[in-house]
């Protein structure tokens, strides 16, 4: 079943508006986060394999947004959504308390110059909204192959005390096992650059 890519995309909200992401699916069920979808190659895999689960892509970039919506459209997905905006601004002003079952940010660009380490998502204000918007026994996952930056944002989510780590293999949202990889991840495996990962649950 091939689907119209407006049964795929939602735009991003105005300003002041707190979204409800149930009305964007024919049924309720867990909803779960991908802040940086890329080509939609996890969004995917994960959809797929829990149909029963209900998942809204964010991408910034407006190539890899419309690429993954199409690859949606074209294989029929219908409980995934995608949205092209700003992740930071929507996750602190756009969702509602208590939403995200599993928070996914797989490979968030480093901005790997000091000067412009102000520019990373994950900041002390970020990681407030984002924990807001996660249910109690929500997931967060993280992977990045900048070590640097993932020290920081693992840094920043172990001094919170409304989280706790929990193994990246026993957290809700986890690839499945046949998974692959992100497309970053991929390459750079091949690269042989480390991949790092952690895992936290919201108290």
């Amino acid at each position: 079943m091939t689907l119209a890519l407006e049964d795929i995309i939602v735009a991003s909200p105005d300003e002041g508006v707190v979204v409800d992401p149930m009305a964007w699916f024919a049924a309720p069920g867990p909803f779960e986060l991908e802040v940086g979808c890329g080509k939609g190659g996890f969004l995917l895999s994960r959809a797929m394999a829990n149909p029963d689960i209900r998942m809204l892509g964010i991408e910034w970039a407006n190539k890899f947004y419309q690429f993954a919506a199409d690859r949606m459209a074209r294989r029929g997905i219908t409980n995934v959504r995608l949205m092209r905006t700003d992740a930071k601004p929507f996750v602190m002003r756009h969702l509602p308390a208590e939403c995200v079952s599993v928070l996914h940010l797989y490979h968030p660009d480093p901005w790997p110059k000091k000067r412009h380490h102000k520019r990373r998502l994950v900041q002390a204000d970020f990681v407030e909204a984002a924990i807001r918007a996660m249910v109690c026994g929500g997931h967060w996952l993280v992977q990045s192959d900048h070590a640097e930056y993932f020290e920081q944002i693992a840094g920043l989510l172990s001094a919170r005390r409304d989280l706790e780590a929990v193994a990246w293999e026993q957290s809700d949202g986890s690839p499945a096992d046949d998974w692959k990889g992100t497309n970053y991840e991929i390459k750079y495996a091949r690269e042989g650059r480390a991949i790092h990962r952690c895992a936290f649950r919201k108290r």
